[in-house]
């Protein structure tokens, strides 16, 4: 399997794919082709665990760079966690993937890429930089803290993360380094990419990317859309997954497990105010934005990454965008009542990213389209737990949230960040510095 930048200018293999992260052409990465399962895995899925499942989706993807005993090994490692498929309704269904170290779903995605650069790297010096809006940072340092040889740079906007957040990417120490930029995520992010892409900081360190920039993000995020799919396809209706998407890694992911074969009916890419796919969808131009404050901060991205990826997955024709993606935006307002029905009608504590899921099922369902007139199953994608964003949910339930335990060791810890303005040279000099 080649891996092939999507500006076409360079291919390579996945060892380097995942150790560079961004293209020199400053693409991402793309498998020359999404690899088809075989029938008889779908027939047997139901019979399947997640780590079997996990397992058998990277080989696809890894084929004979990693042996399959090794690979056995880091995928039982990664998915030590559950993942429940939660009934909150009538055929609406909470995918919880807050289970895991960091209480958030980039648990899969970073564990997994933090193994697979530790096996690749073969101890050798590396700089991994990582641009957060809230929860890869803590899900990034939770999976590379104390590996040998590598250094993290987490790259986070001041102010806007929440509190419990920003505890879970600065209180780490050691290997792991947290810049608060006085800036939004899209700054963070475009520093990230020029830090990545400067020729003297290339010359100088090995750096790669930790964002669902690195196509060792995605692969993992796939596996828990089969693992759904195993769990309710017993329903005998068609499944729609309903993904609140910033980044739009997630969703990204979830592409691939259908063009891998998954027989999934429909997806709906739920936004909050940062729209620019909901506007893409709706008129055919694609328009980069600043990026807007809400209470969903993990989605606040006014030009998210993956959407080359995803032009590259549907030749960038929005007509076939539209065949598998739905999309809505909605506001903080409507965020909040959809908290406060839930909670009320169903007995079902949503963080904010899940409510903007929620109310993107609810809005299909309203819509009525003709290639949706059958009932479905909704699977809304749970990427946190409420606690945190504690301040968020209890304001607007009214109610005490509990704080699990593994969360609330960071609140007393002490935050430990530099600080910068939005200066890539100032940054690139504290890079150089630290070496």
């Amino acid at each position: 399997m080649k891996y092939i930048s999507t500006r076409q200018q360079e291919e390579t293999n996945i060892k380097t794919a995942i150790l560079k992260g961004l293209a020199d052409d400053g693409g991402l990465f793309m498998p020359e082709y999404i690899p088809q399962l075989e029938i008889d895995f779908f027939e047997n899925l139901p019979n399947l665990s997640l780590q079997e499942i996990g397992f058998r989706v990277a080989k696809e993807f890894l084929g004979e760079s990693i042996s399959d005993d090794h690979l056995k090994e880091i995928i039982d490692e990664v998915l030590n966690f559950e993942i429940p498929a939660v009934k909150i309704s009538e055929d609406v269904y909470s995918l919880e993937l807050f289970h895991g170290p960091t209480m958030a779903f980039k648990d899969v995605g970073a564990r997994f890429m933090a193994r697979m650069m530790a096996y690749f790297s073969e101890g050798k010096p590396m700089k991994v930089i990582a641009a957060t809006s809230g929860d890869t940072g803590s899900a990034v340092a939770s999976g590379f803290f104390g590996v040998p040889g590598i250094e993290v740079y987490i790259l986070y906007p001041k102010g806007k993360v929440s509190p419990l957040q920003e505890k879970q990417l600065t209180t780490w120490g050691g290997n792991i380094k947290a810049l608060e930029i006085d800036g939004t995520f899209d700054d963070c992010q475009a520093l990230a990419k020029q830090i990545l892409s400067d020729e003297e900081l290339n010359q100088k360190f090995t750096l790669t990317s930790a964002n669902s920039i690195n196509i060792a993000r995605l692969i993992p995020q796939s596996f828990y859309y089969f693992w759904a799919f195993a769990q309710l396809q017993k329903l005998g209706k068609p499944i729609v997954f309903s993904v609140p998407s910033g980044n739009f890694g997630n969703l990204t992911a979830g592409l691939f497990a259908k063009k891998m074969g998954l027989p999934i009916h429909q997806f709906v890419a739920s936004t909050n105010e940062n729209d620019v796919v909901p506007k893409f969808l709706e008129t055919g131009n694609y328009e980069a934005k600043p990026s807007k404050q809400t209470i969903s901060n993990a989605m606040d991205v006014g030009n998210p990454s993956n959407f080359e990826r995803m032009k590259s997955l549907f030749n960038n024709d929005v007509s076939e965008f539209k065949k598998e993606i739905e999309s809505y935006s909605f506001s903080d307002e409507a965020t909040k009542k959809a908290m406060q029905e839930v909670k009320k009608e169903l007995d079902y504590t949503l963080d904010p990213h899940g409510a903007v899921a929620y109310l993107g099922l609810e809005a299909l369902r309203q819509a009525q389209s003709d290639r949706l007139s059958e009932d479905f199953v909704g699977v809304l994608l749970e990427t946190a737990h409420p606690a945190k964003f504690v301040e968020v949910v209890e304001d607007v339930l009214k109610e005490k949230v509990e704080i699990p335990e593994k969360l609330d060791a960071f609140n007393k810890k002490d935050k430990k960040s530099v600080e910068f303005s939005v200066d890539f040279e100032a940054v690139k000099n504290y890079l150089i510095e630290e070496k």
